[in-house]
């Protein structure tokens, strides 16, 4: 979840919400990567969740990481609850699950040497007060009750709000991880280009990704039980966005989907207001009920765009959101793939000659197949194992065309970190398949074999 904006004027005409949103164009030559990546913490000698406080605990983790490492805290009231360091940050999700959002960078090489720096971080401190960290889709033995909540004023705000809508918010909320990466466009026009490749062939990534098919200890049906969850919560923030391919689509129509987004909250002072259900249509007339006659600032409507969570997202850059948190490998290979079809024209165009005959019920067919089957998947004669083949060639001939060099000049291009997701199309199991052979055969039923074997 991301930490509360800071500053911005008051919105005193409804154009600058559009204009927020186009203040984010850079052209090629500054476009940048930023990965963000999230992953369960746990104690080894009960493999349970870290709690937020005491010697082995999440505060702990951030304490060590501060004091050894030269991060800047950030708090919330009396608590620590993230910290910065060079254009990074690291932040809470609501049950303890450790994020980093990575800085704004131009290579691939340059953001897996980012992440392979943090993991190794993690590493040391967790090792000192017997902690361990894994990336995986969803806990894999822990119940919602096992899961402790942060400190922080948005989580006490969602928590009883997601309970009352869909039926999976707050598995969503405690016991789920992602690995995501933030891309720039260069206009309008390209923003549109991209955020229709982008959510067309999401379920690409979370076929390719798939990486949750336990819950409570055992199998739970899915490959990606946290792709099924986003399937199953609050329709007003989540899905495929059918009217992104409409003709017309632009800022403007962006800035309407959010504006009729009901409201989490307003962050004033450190603290945050409950504006559940409320209207930011009504705050831009100062006729908000939790706060009558105020307007809001511009760092009000960047908090709200925070409130969406659709398969890919506009801010002042595109998130692509579909994907599993996972092993180390595959944390580098999601923006691999997504700058190897985005940040190429070449590579854009072909991606969009392979999506744009497609209508609603097939993207949200594909949608629902990779959760459930990973690249065994298909909707309306669409093979996600033949589609991610064709994604990845248009990713490699991309990352070959974009020519960055890394390790000096060693490595040519990007396209090795491509491999991880080549040797699962080439064999046909994701992460998740693995996972379920090694429960059915060596394992034996034993869950806790996956601490010791996928820890980082």
């Amino acid at each position: 979840m991301s930490i509360p904006q800071q500053g911005g004027g008051p919105i005193e005409r409804r154009e600058q919400l559009a204009e927020y949103i186009s203040s984010g164009e850079k052209p090629a030559e500054n476009w940048r990567i930023g990965t963000e990546h999230e992953k369960f913490g746990f104690t080894w000698d009960d493999l349970k969740p870290l709690p937020y406080d005491g010697k082995r605990s999440i505060k702990a983790m951030l304490e060590g990481l501060r004091d050894r490492f030269g991060w800047k805290q950030v708090v919330e009231g009396d608590h620590l609850i993230g910290l910065e360091r060079d254009g990074a940050n690291i932040s809470l999700e609501p049950g303890g699950q450790f994020e980093l959002s990575g800085a704004p960078l131009e290579t691939v090489h340059q953001t897996c040497d980012e992440v392979n720096a943090h993991l190794a971080e993690v590493r040391q401190v967790a090792d000192e007060i017997g902690a361990g960290f894994i990336g995986l889709g969803a806990a894999p033995e822990w119940s919602q009750a096992e899961m402790p909540m942060m400190p922080k004023g948005r989580y006490a705000l969602m928590t009883p709000y997601m309970e009352t809508v869909g039926t999976l918010g707050t598995q969503m909320m405690y016991r789920t991880c992602t690995v995501q990466v933030n891309l720039d466009y260069a206009s309008e026009a390209d923003m549109v280009r991209k955020l229709r490749v982008g959510l067309a062939l999401q379920p690409v990534a979370t076929a390719l990704f798939a990486n949750s098919p336990f819950l409570d200890g055992k199998p739970n049906g899915m490959k990606s039980w946290r792709a099924h969850i986003w399937q199953n919560l609050d329709e007003a923030r989540t899905g495929m966005l059918p009217f992104v391919f409409e003709d017309g689509f632009g800022y403007d129509a962006w800035v309407d989907y959010v504006l009729d987004v009901p409201m989490y909250f307003v962050y004033r002072d450190g603290r945050y207001i409950n504006a559940l259900g409320q209207s930011f249509r009504d705050f831009l007339n100062g006729r908000l009920p939790a706060l009558p006659g105020e307007v809001p600032t511009l760092s009000d409507w960047a908090d709200h765009m925070t409130t969406v969570f659709p398969e890919a997202r506009v801010k002042k850059y595109i998130e692509m959101r579909g994907a599993d948190g996972g092993p180390w490998r595959r944390l580098c290979a999601l923006p691999a793939l997504w700058v190897g079809l985005l940040y190429d024209q070449g590579a854009l165009d072909a991606a969009w000659d392979l999506v744009k005959g497609w209508d609603h019920e097939t993207r949200e067919g594909l949608r629902r197949a990779a959760a459930r089957e990973g690249l065994a998947g298909h909707a309306n004669g669409v093979r996600l194992d033949e589609l991610s083949r064709q994604v990845l060639d248009i990713a490699e001939a991309g990352l070959k065309a974009r020519a960055r060099p890394g390790a000096g000049g060693l490595i040519a291009d990007e396209t090795h970190f491509l491999n991880a997701l080549r040797e699962s199309v080439d064999s046909g199991t994701t992460p998740a398949d693995e996972l379920l052979g090694k429960y059915h055969g060596e394992w034996q039923g034993d869950l806790s074999n996956i601490y010791r074997e996928y820890s980082y």
